[in-house]
């Protein structure tokens, strides 16, 4: 459906809705043909307002969920959840939902516990044991992730996220073997996939594999994606830092960042490149244009506090250690950096 005659419809049915303001598919449809246009606050909206005719329409809940979800407005997206459980206890998409909020917000029980929920209904196993499996992954749990995972593809042999997630679950081990064979797996089914070819590329890198690595990642960069090349771009200048060609690095870190400047990974991992280098100032402009647009970057904060260390300016550093540490109070890491700093500072105003 092209642009006119998605707006031709779109206008169609409100004037459908103003006809018939009780006539719950209108709003579903409406909502449906905002979803093609990528309108999701005209979707809200429009799902708010069949929520006004019927509070108790369980799908236009959870949808809006799942939007504000997509917003990672996790707080809201649970309280649409849990009122459509006031509705339908006994569906499993609410519970699945709620887990994958609660795996967001990194709070490991509860969202294991709704996972479980959600196993106990009639439901697609193999798409929740997936979802237990990356959360075992991202709580470094990867023996759980592992099993998971291949519980799922003994439900279908050919589910590509459990392939895809065994794939990185042996990767973050350094099974770098097996992690390469199922990405290849996976490469059978989605052929010129940039993110697939990337993780095959990522694998090879960390089997010094350099020139396999490299054709990978020339494929990644043609390959086919919406969200760009710019991940590619940060994995191949890593790459090439690891194999110790420096000038390269830096030129596809400053690509990535020409293609995506809103992004931060490529200017904080530059700026750090830059710090081994011991090219201070100019590691400093990378982590300041960071914070310039994204002052709670934390890890920009911590990185500009170690390049002042590196000019032996402690003031400065614990300042940035310090702002650091309120973006993330809860990270040991960082306080421990900032206590080293202060001790140091302390002892040199005493002697």
């Amino acid at each position: 459906m092209d642009t006119n005659e998605l707006s031709k419809k779109i206008e169609e049915t409100i004037l459908a809705i103003a006809k018939e303001p009780k006539e719950i598919r209108h709003y579903h449809d409406l909502a449906n043909l905002y979803g093609m246009d990528s309108r999701f606050d005209s979707m809200i909206t429009t799902y708010e307002g069949l929520l006004d005719v019927n509070p108790k329409d369980v799908l236009a809940l959870i949808n809006i969920g799942s939007l504000w979800f997509y917003k990672k407005d996790y707080r809201k997206a649970f309280s649409y959840y849990k009122k459509a459980e006031e509705f339908d206890p006994l569906n499993y998409a609410i519970f699945f939902n709620m887990g994958n909020v609660y795996a967001e917000l990194k709070e490991f029980s509860k969202s294991l516990y709704y996972y479980n929920r959600a196993l106990e209904l009639k439901s697609p196993v193999e798409e929740i044991y997936n979802s237990i499996g990356r959360l075992f992954s991202d709580f470094k749990n990867y023996v759980e992730a592992e099993n998971y995972y291949k519980k799922a593809l003994s439900v279908d042999k050919n589910n590509l996220g459990a392939i895809a997630g065994l794939g990185n679950t042996y990767l973050s081990i350094n099974n770098y073997d097996d992690a390469l064979a199922y990405y290849k797996k996976v490469d059978e089914f989605l052929p010129n996939d940039q993110h697939v070819l990337n993780c095959i590329a990522n694998a090879l890198t960390s089997m010094k594999r350099k020139e396999e690595a490299y054709e990978y990642f020339e494929k990644a960069l043609n390959g086919e994606s919406e969200n760009g090349p710019y991940r590619v771009y940060v994995s191949y200048a890593i790459a090439r830092c690891e194999f110790g060609e420096i000038d390269k690095a830096i030129e596809l870190y400053n690509k990535a960042i020409e293609i995506d400047p809103e992004q931060d990974k490529a200017y904080v991992l530059l700026g750090n490149l830059y710090t081994d280098l011991n090219r201070i100032e100019e590691a400093k402009e990378q982590y300041k244009k960071v914070l310039k647009t994204n002052y709670g970057d934390a890890l920009a904060h911590v990185s500009l506090g170690n390049a002042y260390y590196l000019e032996n300016d402690l003031e400065k550093a614990l300042v940035s250690y310090r702002d650091a540490i309120k973006m993330e109070p809860d990270n040991d890491e960082y306080k421990l950096v900032y206590i080293n700093a202060l001790d140091e500072y302390v002892d040199r105003k005493e002697n």
